[in-house]
């Protein structure tokens, strides 16, 4: 969970992601602890507004959470897309805010919602800005099971150095979907854009944790409050 102090920071990013949803809107609703303060803080806001929104979760977790908080979920099959998709990320890249998610476990569904969505904001502390991807974190690969060992091998090809995440029972971990989840160590990254590429053509890969061109803007909570970043022209 981090800090007390770090904490304080994911909150103050999440309030300000807060104020952007407006009457009416569908709302992707993103998984990490980051996110359940937003999806939290939505809440809050639906009851005392009487807010008519509505939620598309990225996966069981929030679905979970936001029942319980009584925000209304509906699904693509209802809607085509999402008005604003609010999530968090593992790291967030300076100028390009390219991003690394994934590693709660959502990064499919949380890719499906951010590219059916008008417009995705991300919230994080400033622990997560790094100036090249892959400084801090792996990249999650979600890959089906059949034959996650050959899918293993071509990452490795890749040069992913990937690993088989496990779960606190020390089994394989499995998303929602079903799939595992492969984390590649590829170290900062010179080249993003060409690492997805091959990613996104390797056979038994469901999808990957890097989401290029997705955020339109990071609300950053830090120690100096909170910062509104932009990609850079």
């Amino acid at each position: 969970m981090g800090s007390p102090e770090q904490n304080q920071w994911k909150r103050a990013a999440a309030e300000a992601a807060v104020k952007l949803v407006e009457d009416g809107m569908v709302v992707g609703l993103g998984t990490g602890s980051t996110a359940a303060l937003f999806v939290s803080l939505l809440a809050k806001r639906i009851s005392k507004e009487r807010l008519r929104v509505v939620g598309i979760p990225t996966s069981k977790e929030t679905a979970t959470q936001a029942r319980k908080l009584k925000i209304r979920l509906v699904t693509f099959a209802e809607h085509a897309q999402a008005d604003l998709t609010v999530d968090g990320a593992d790291e967030v890249e300076l100028r390009t805010l390219y991003l690394i998610k994934g590693h709660g476990g959502a990064l499919v569904r949380e890719k499906i919602v951010a590219a059916s969505s008008t417009r995705m904001v991300v919230v994080a502390d400033e622990t997560k800005l790094v100036e090249k991807l892959g400084s801090l974190v792996s990249v999650p690969v979600e890959v089906v099971k059949f034959g996650w060992q050959a899918t293993e091998r071509k990452l490795s090809q890749l040069g992913g150095n990937p690993s088989l995440r496990l779960g606190a029972d020390r089994k394989p971990f499995v998303t929602d979907g079903g799939n595992y989840v492969m984390d590649c160590a590829f170290g900062p990254m010179e080249k993003p854009k060409e690492i997805a590429h091959h990613l996104d053509h390797v056979v038994g890969a469901v999808g990957h944790g890097l989401f290029l061109g997705f955020a339109r803007e990071v609300f950053v909570g830090g120690r100096d409050g909170v910062k509104h970043l932009r990609p850079a022209s």
